[in-house]
């Protein structure tokens, strides 16, 4: 039974609902309004219909919460990867049309077991390839995401080319095609690596998933328009040797732009052995650390034999650390240094260090966390620093991670750093050695993890 009166209020009082669309608290958009009375309904809606059916389809090719839910630097490096992808499947398409010359499809005199062949030894050498590649590189290429992503555009452009050539020498043939099919198997390996590593970056809403879903969305938008453009392209020039070799270059050149332009884009927040070279140094000579932005234009993003440093023999500061050396390599002398210094400076630490002619080598124990290696290549390269002005480098090195270490990592996560790791090339060799207690190593300042620094 309703409380006297309640009749009455329904009659005198409205209420009234907006309708929201979006997934994200900062993107939302009020599209409707509907209030109600006791004997009517008001509907206002706000927007068209196509304005919503625009945002479906957008939905399907950027993430959810966009722009919010991703960093800056995605929209960007989107927009060059795509054309860059796009000049890929145009180029695809003048390649393929001459490896399929090369093979024999249009002959008369070419037989279906032939081509088979050829088509199967062209796979077995890409996959072969691509386990060799993976054996020797797969755990280093998020480390240096940016130079691989470069690299393996680079070696696709290559693949490409060798299949262009292909039928200009019919007595290499197959050795020509089993190149390109080598490099474009490096290209799939270190592609998806450093895929893998950018999404992860991307993603601000632990969003990755979404994020690469929406990329293959994106991926195969281009890829089909690559294919009709490349048709296209293939139909014209069919027949003209230059058409197709002008086209094909001023392609490449683009593609290689593009790709370089991408990459320029990131701003990546990981600690990497370069980066965390410029920010150290950027540190000891102003006591501020630099932005994620500011260093991504100072890092090298050329692959190492491009880059003018190797041309002119000039190491970078951290390309004199050794991280995760043998111990089996030592002479009885190193031994008796590393003794010292595991009795003495090293007590509590979860590392030691080497001095060897201008390179400093780090031994990493069995026990060392992430945080542990971070801070023995900051040790390393802050010594490396410091031991040309300085007459006691190791002792002055420790004062300086006792008092300055926690400032530095507290000031590295205040500007975006990632400080739980160093993405570096696999450790794979570790030592073990008399030390002290876990209770007096956590009682070491500067051996605080990032979160309690």
């Amino acid at each position: 039974m309703q409380p006297e009166g309640s009749e009455n209020e329904q009659l005198s009082s409205s209420f009234t609902i907006e309708e929201w669309r979006g997934s994200s608290g900062t993107k939302l958009s009020r599209t409707a309004i509907l209030t109600a009375t006791s004997s009517s309904l008001a509907f206002t809606r706000f927007g068209t219909r196509w304005g919503q059916i625009w945002s479906s389809i957008l939905g399907a090719f950027v993430p959810e919460g966009f722009p919010s839910s991703v960093t800056p630097d995605y929209v960007p490096f989107q927009i060059w990867d795509t054309l860059q992808g796009l000049s890929t499947y145009i180029r695809a398409m003048l390649s393929t049309q001459a490896l399929l010359s090369a093979i024999g499809v249009g002959e008369t005199t070419a037989t279906v077991i032939g081509a088979t062949f050829q088509w199967f030894l062209r796979d077995f050498t890409g996959m072969l390839g691509g386990i060799l590649f993976t054996f020797y590189q797969g755990s280093n290429l998020d480390s240096n995401a940016k130079m691989w992503r470069l690299v393996a555009d680079f070696m696709n452009d290559l693949g490409m080319l060798m299949d262009l050539l292909s039928p200009l020498f019919p007595s290499a043939f197959i050795l020509i095609v089993c190149l390109g099919s080598i490099s474009r198997s490096f290209t799939g390996v270190a592609s998806g690596a450093t895929r893998a590593a950018l999404t992860q970056h991307f993603a601000l809403e632990r969003n990755a998933a979404d994020i690469s879903a929406k990329e293959g969305s994106q991926e195969t938008l281009a890829t089909m328009t690559g294919m009709v453009i490349g048709m296209l392209l293939a139909h014209i020039t069919r027949g003209n040797a230059l058409a197709i070799w002008v086209s094909f270059l001023s392609l490449t050149m683009f593609h290689l732009y593009a790709n370089y332009k991408a990459v320029q884009c990131l701003s990546l927040t990981t600690l990497n052995c370069e980066r965390s070279s410029i920010l150290l140094k950027h540190f000891l000579g102003t006591g501020e650390v630099l932005t994620p932005q500011q260093v991504s234009k100072m890092e090298h993003i050329l692959p190492f034999w491009a880059s003018w440093q190797r041309l002119t023999n000039t190491k970078l500061l951290y390309e004199h650390v050794q991280l995760g050396a043998k111990a089996s390599s030592l002479r009885h002398s190193e031994i008796l240094e590393l003794y010292k210094s595991a009795k003495s400076d090293f007590k509590l630490a979860q590392y030691l260090l080497l001095e060897k002619k201008d390179n400093i080598v780090i031994f990493v124990h069995k026990h060392a966390a992430n945080v542990d290696i971070l801070m023995a290549f900051f040790h390393a390269l802050l010594l490396l620093s410091l031991r040309e002005e300085i007459k006691h480098g190791q002792t002055d090195s420790h004062k300086w991670m006792d008092e300055h270490y926690p400032i530095f990592i507290s000031k590295l996560q205040s500007v975006g750093w990632s400080t739980e790791r160093l993405l570096s090339p696999s450790i794979v060799w570790r030592a073990h050695w008399d030390d002290a207690s876990v209770e007096e190593k956590l009682k070491q300042p500067y051996l605080l993890r990032p979160q309690e620094a």
